[in-house]
C-alpha cells in the first residue's frame, strides 16, 4: 500500500522515525510520500527521504505558517521571497517529489504557535501569492502537486483557475479533500486525484462523499499523526498518535463502503498513487 500523506517530520515522531516506518511494511505500507508545511519540516521531510528508500520527500510552505512571514515582514513579499529561495533549492533533490502541502485556509485553529493568529483579507492575499509562487515552482521543476483547502474553497477554486491548463493530468491531489461536490467536479474536470484520510471512519458527510469520488481519482492517506481512524479512538483522551501502519483500517472501511473487494481498493489506489508522484 502507500500512504501518500504522512508527516514523520513532526515531533510526535521524534526519536520513532524507524520504529514507525518499520510498523509500516510489516502492516504492507511500501511507499510513504512525507510533506512539508514550512522550511523547517520540509528540510526534515528530505532527510527523512535520505535514511530510508521507500520513503520520498514534497517540500512547500502551508497556509497556516504563512501568517509567520506575515507576522515578520509588514509586506510578506522579502520573507515569501526568501522562503521562495529556500525551497526551490530542496526542490532539485532526487527524493523530493512533489511541491506541498500548499494552499488556502480560513480555519481559526484552537491551536497554534501563533498567539495573535488572525484570518483578514491582507492574510489571504499573502496565502495566495505564496500559492502562485508555490505553483510556479512545481511547473518549473515538474513536481507534483499536493494542495491544502479548508474552508476556502472559493477563492482556492478560482487561484487554481488561473493556472488550468498546467494543473491536469492527475499531477495534483486535493489533500484531506473536503466533501463538497464543487471540489469533486473541478477535480474530475481537470484530472485531480482526490485523498481520503482516517476521519471517513467517523464523518459521515464523508462517508456519502466517497461514493461519489470514481476509483481512477482515489489515493489514501494517514495525515500522521493526525487523523486517527475511530477504531483507534476508544475513551482515552490520551490518543496515541495515528501512524502510517493504520492506512489498512482506512482502506477496509472504504471498500467495505463503497462495495468492492479491499485488495481491488488496495491494487487501484496503489497504481494512482504511482502516477500522481511518478513512482513506479
Amino acid at each position: 500500500m502507500f500512504d501518500t500523506h504522512c508527516h514523520l517530520n513532526f515531533k510526535a515522531f521524534e526519536g520513532r522515525v524507524e520504529e514507525v516506518i518499520d510498523n509500516a511494511k510489516k502492516a504492507g505500507i511500501n511507499s510513504i510520500v512525507v510533506p512539508g508545511t514550512d522550511l523547517e519540516s520540509s528540510k526534515k521531510a528530505v532527510e527523512i527521504s535520505e535514511r530510508f528508500d521507500q520513503v520520498y520527500a514534497a517540500v512547500g510552505i502551508h497556509p497556516h505558517h504563512v501568517f509567520e512571514i506575515q507576522s515578520n515582514n509588514d509586506s510578506g513579499q522579502a520573507g515569501m521571497t526568501k522562503e521562495m529561495q529556500e525551497i526551490e533549492k530542496l526542490l532539485t533533490h532526487k527524493k523530493v517529489v512533489a511541491i506541498g502541502e500548499i494552499g488556502l485556509d480560513r480555519h481559526y485553529y484552537n491551536k497554534t504557535k501563533y498567539p495573535d493568529y488572525k484570518i483578514d483579507e491582507s492574510f489571504l492575499e499573502l496565502q495566495k501569492d505564496f500559492l502562485r509562487k508555490q505553483i510556479e515552482l512545481a511547473i518549473k521543476y515538474k513536481k507534483s502537486i499536493i494542495f491544502h483547502n479548508r474552508e476556502a474553497r472559493k477563492d482556492f477554486l478560482e487561484t487554481l483557475t488561473d493556472y488550468r491548463s498546467l494543473i491536469t493530468d492527475y499531477r495534483c491531489v486535493f489533500h484531506c479533500c473536503e466533501p463538497d461536490q464543487a471540489l469533486l467536479e473541478y477535480a474530475i474536470r481537470h484530472k485531480i486525484f482526490i485523498g481520503v484520510d482516517g476521519d471517513i471512519t467517523y464523518r459521515k458527510d464523508k462517508q456519502e462523499f466517497i461514493k461519489t469520488v470514481p476509483l481512477k481519482m482515489l489515493v489514501l492517506e494517514t495525515d500522521s499523526p493526525l487523523l486517527l481512524p475511530i477504531q483507534l479512538r476508544g475513551d482515552n483522551k490520551r490518543r496515541p498518535a495515528n501512524e502510517p501502519k493504520n492506512l489498512k483500517l482506512i482502506a477496509d472501511f472504504i471498500a467495505e463502503i463503497i462495495g468492492i473487494k479491499v485488495e481491488t481498493l488496495e491494487k487501484i489506489t496503489v497504481e494512482n498513487s504511482g502516477k500522481l508522484f511518478k513512482i513506479v
